[in-house]
């Protein structure tokens, strides 16, 4: 028998609302993301831009969130307080996330922006308080912590992403020395991004690892494939590294407040 608790109805809600928009980003129902809005939005728009495999672990991240839901559904869930403390934000979040897909249907590049960065803000703050209750098991834990980690992390490099297609679209160089110095700038901004949030999360590994996933197909798109640009290709393998390294040395150095190491066996 499921659970009757009515807030994790609305996950399962924002679960059919965000298959809804998955529909129209596969091109199932709509055009394809990397064919809208005059293909801004694909691998090659931009030096910014991720490789067409980095978006494979949209893949990983669906079935996590799909398997969240069916579990925070079913009975074993019911006394979770980290199920009942998430399921409205979650539920959010996966709300934002059909949503950004239909409003890059309709060629509002910028209203996408606006989306998917209240998108980034939500999922840390569900990550943030999954660390407030803890977990009943590795379960719990990978359906919790490893779903919205993961989606923090991949989310956070589309964001920069997506401001970077932005600007191009406004008229921006996709292209030269000047897309290569802003290009270096993003990137530094987005290592930093993924140091705080290692240090304001605890180090969890699965956002550094969507993180630092996203920026080494960033290097592999700008050393490989095209646009090319070693500079921007050498910065985004930096920036790899700096998130990547920032989870461990955060897991195993910092010491929380409750004055026990953080777990190392964590999937967070």
């Amino acid at each position: 028998m499921m659970s009757t608790n009515p807030r994790r109805w609305f996950v399962l809600a924002g679960a059919l609302l965000m298959l809804l928009g998955t529909l129209y980003g596969f091109g199932l129902i709509g055009t394809p993301v990397e064919d809208s809005i005059s293909g801004s939005l694909a691998a090659n728009a931009t030096l910014v831009a991720p490789a067409t495999p980095a978006f494979q672990i949209w893949s990983v991240i669906y079935l996590g969130l799909f398997a969240y839901t069916i579990w925070q559904l079913l009975p074993v869930s019911r006394d979770s307080q980290r199920a009942d403390a998430i399921a409205i934000p979650a539920s959010l979040t996966m709300v934002l996330n059909g949503v950004w897909l239909l409003v890059v249907q309709a060629g509002a590049i910028w209203l996408s922006v606006a989306v998917i960065a209240v998108l980034a803000l939500l999922l840390g703050r569900v990550v943030q308080m999954l660390g407030r209750f803890p977990s009943s098991g590795r379960l719990e834990t990978a359906f919790t912590d490893g779903s919205f980690g993961l989606y923090l992390g991949w989310v956070s490099i589309a964001t920069v992403a997506n401001v970077a297609a932005a600007l191009v679209y406004s008229g921006i160089a996709p292209v030269g020395s000047e897309a290569e110095f802003w290009t270096v700038a993003t990137l530094a901004v987005a290592s930093l991004l993924g140091v705080w949030l290692s240090l304001r999360l605890g180090g969890r590994w699965a956002v550094g690892a969507a993180m630092a996933w996203g920026l080494a197909w960033i290097a592999f798109g700008r050393l490989v494939l095209t646009p090319e640009s070693s500079v921007a290709g050498i910065a985004a393998l930096i920036a790899a590294v700096v998130v990547l390294g920032a989870a461990p040395l955060v897991r195993y150095r910092l010491v929380p407040r409750s004055g026990h190491p953080i777990p190392a066996t964590s999937l967070r």
